[in-house]
C-alpha cells in the first residue's frame, strides 16, 4: 500500500473522530401499543418521572402517572383522538407547570390553563409546578389575622384566618357555593386575590357566576378555573392542583389569596375513574388507595408565610357534598381530619328560611377567637353556646304547656337573634356592621321589636351606621368598642329600634 493511500485513510480516520459528538442528546422515545378512554400505554419507555409530561407525535400531551417495570401508563391531556396505536412518544423532562401571573386576573381558564372566556390570549413569563411540596413548619407563622367572609353567622361564630382551611360540607342545594361566592364579594379592597376553582360544574352555573363577579366588580381580583362535567377526567383531576398554583403565585410574592375548590368530592370522583382505567386497585367504597394523598398534598400547600419569607398567605375554602347528611362517607372524612374546621350547612335550616343555613352548634374552627378583632369577640363570645341552648330550649318548649317568664323572655331573645342571622345572597355585610347590629341583639335592645321587623330594623341601623360614620371608623381603626362607642352606638340602636316597635 502506498505512503498516499495510507496518509488518505488516516486523513479520513482523523476527520471522522474530529466530527464524532462525543456528548450526543439522547431523546427518550418509545411507542403506544394501547389506547383506551383517555389512557395511553407506552412501553419500554425508561427513566421516565411521575408527573412527567410525554409529548406525542401527532401533538397530544400526557402525564405520567403509572410507571411499570415495563410500561409507563399515561393520562392523556388534550387530543387524544389523534393518537393512533404505534405512534411515537418522547419524554420531554420536565414535570407538569402552569403558567402564572398577575395578568391571569380577571380570566376564566380551564383545567389545561387555557382561557375559555372568549378574550385575548394569556401571554404570561413565569411558570409553577402544578405540584410542590408544603411549606414546613418553620416557614410558616402563627395565626393572626382573620379573613373576613361578610357572613354574620360565619365571622361570629366560625371565623376563618388568613392561611386556614376551612371545609364547607353538606348535602347538595344548601347554599354551599353561595357562601363561597359571598367570601370572595367580601373581599373588595382587602388586598386579597381570589382564586375560584369548579370541579364538574355546568357550563350555565360558572357563566352565571362570572357574570355576578363582574356586575359586582369582583372580577377586578378573581381568576376562575373550571372544568365542566363534559371535560376529560384528567381536566377535572388536575383543576384544583392548577388553581392552588396559581393561588402560591400571590402568596410566596408576599400577598394573600383565597382559594375555594368546588367541590373535592367530584374531583376524587374524577380521580377514581382515572385510577380504575390504570388498572389500580379500587378500596373502600371503590376508591384508590391514595385518595387520602391526592387531597392532603393539595391542601396542605395553604399557609400563612413568615415574614422572613414575606408573609403571604393563602386561604383554602374547600367543598364536599354529602349524600343524605353521611359525614361518615369516605371523602368526606378523608377531608374533615385534613382540615381545620368545618362549617356544617342543614337541609331542614335552609327549607325553614334561615339562610345561610349553617349550623352553629355542630360547626367549629380550631382557632375561634384568636381570628377576631377585640369588638367581635365582645358581642360573640357566648352567642354560639346561647343559640346551641335556644335549639335544645325551643324543641322544649313546643311540648311544655306552662313556660316561666324567664324562660320566655330568653326564648324571644334568642329569636331574634336567630333572624339577625339571616342574610341574602350577594350581601356580605363588613365585621363593623357585624359588631353593631349583633350588640343590639345580645344586650336586648331588639325584645321590643317584632320578630317579622327584626330584618328591616337591621337595614336601618346600616344606613344609620353609614350616616354616623365615627362608630363604624372608631370600631374599624381601634378593632374594639371604646366607652365614647359603646355611648354614641347604644344612642343610635334605642333610636332606629324605636322606630321598628
Amino acid at each position: 500500500m502506498s505512503n498516499d493511500i495510507l496518509n488518505n485513510i488516516i486523513s479520513e480516520i482523523e476527520t471522522q473522530i474530529d466530527s464524532t459528538d462525543l456528548n450526543p442528546e439522547v431523546e427518550n422515545v418509545w411507542e403506544v401499543f394501547y389506547l383506551w378512554d383517555g389512557v395511553a400505554k407506552v412501553s419500554w419507555l425508561r427513566g421516565v418521572a411521575y408527573n412527567e409530561v410525554l409529548n406525542f407525535d401527532s401533538g397530544a400531551r400526557g402525564v405520567a402517572l403509572n410507571l411499570e417495570e415495563h410500561f409507563v401508563w399515561v393520562v392523556v391531556l388534550e387530543w387524544f383522538n389523534q393518537i393512533k396505536e404505534w405512534e411515537k412518544v418522547k419524554a420531554s423532562g420536565k414535570t407538569l407547570e402552569v403558567w402564572v401571573w398577575e395578568w391571569l386576573i380577571g380570566r376564566v381558564v380551564d383545567g389545561l390553563w387555557n382561557p375559555v372566556d372568549g378574550m385575548w390570549e394569556i401571554k404570561v413569563t413565569e411558570k409553577y409546578p402544578v405540584e410542590r411540596v408544603a411549606s414546613g413548619v418553620m416557614d410558616r407563622k402563627s395565626v393572626h389575622e382573620s379573613l373576613e367572609t361578610g357572613i354574620k353567622a360565619i365571622d361570629a361564630l366560625v371565623p376563618i384566618w388568613r392561611g386556614q382551611r376551612e371545609l364547607i360540607i353538606w348535602d347538595r342545594q344548601v347554599g354551599k357555593t353561595q357562601v363561597a361566592i359571598d367570601t370572595i364579594l367580601n373581599q373588595k379592597g382587602l388586598g386579597v386575590t381570589c382564586v375560584y376553582v369548579a370541579v364538574w360544574q355546568k357550563e350555565w352555573k360558572i357563566a352565571r357566576i362570572v357574570e355576578e363577579l363582574k356586575k359586582r366588580g369582583a372580577m377586578d381580583y378573581t381568576i376562575i378555573v373550571t372544568a365542566g362535567a363534559s371535560d376529560p377526567a384528567a381536566k377535572q383531576y388536575l383543576a384544583p392542583y392548577i388553581g392552588c398554583s396559581i393561588a402560591e403565585y400571590f402568596m410566596f410574592n408576599g400577598k394573600h389569596s383565597l382559594i375555594i375548590y368546588d367541590d373535592l368530592t367530584k374531583q376524587a370522583t374524577a380521580y377514581r375513574e382515572m385510577s380504575l382505567l390504570l388498572r389500580r386497585p379500587p378500596g373502600r367504597e371503590a376508591y384508590p388507595w391514595d385518595v387520602f394523598y391526592l387531597h392532603s398534598r393539595l391542601l396542605e400547600r395553604s399557609a400563612k408565610l413568615s415574614d422572613e419569607l414575606g408573609g403571604g398567605s393563602m386561604t383554602a375554602l374547600p367543598i364536599v357534598e354529602t349524600q343524605a347528611g353521611d359525614v361518615s362517607a369516605y371523602i368526606p372524612t378523608n377531608v374533615i381530619s385534613i382540615t381545620d374546621g368545618q362549617i356544617f350547612l342543614d337541609s331542614d335550616i335552609f327549607n325553614s328560611g334561615q339562610k345561610p343555613a349553617i349550623q352553629v352548634w355542630l360547626s367549629v374552627s380550631r382557632v375561634w377567637g384568636a381570628a377576631q378583632i377585640k369588638a367581635m369577640k365582645k358581642v360573640s363570645w357566648t352567642l354560639k353556646l346561647d343559640l346551641a341552648q335556644y335549639r335544645e330550649l325551643a324543641a322544649f318548649s313546643q311540648f311544655a304547656s306552662d313556660l316561666d317568664e324567664a324562660t320566655k323572655l330568653q326564648l324571644d331573645r334568642w329569636e331574634r337573634m336567630m333572624e339577625l342571622l339571616k342574610q341574602g345572597v350577594y350581601a356580605p355585610v363588613p365585621v363593623p356592621k357585624q359588631v353593631c347590629v349583633l350588640y343590639a341583639g345580645g344586650k336586648g335592645y331588639l325584645d321590643q321589636v317584632p320578630v317579622d321587623k327584626v330584618l328591616k330594623f337591621e337595614d336601618n341601623l346600616y344606613a344609620s351606621l353609614d350616616e354616623e360614620k365615627t362608630i363604624l371608623e372608631s370600631i374599624r381603626s381601634e378593632a374594639q368598642i371604646t366607652d365614647d362607642t359603646e355611648k354614641k352606638l347604644i344612642k343610635l340602636i334605642e333610636k332606629v329600634a324605636e322606630l321598628n316597635k
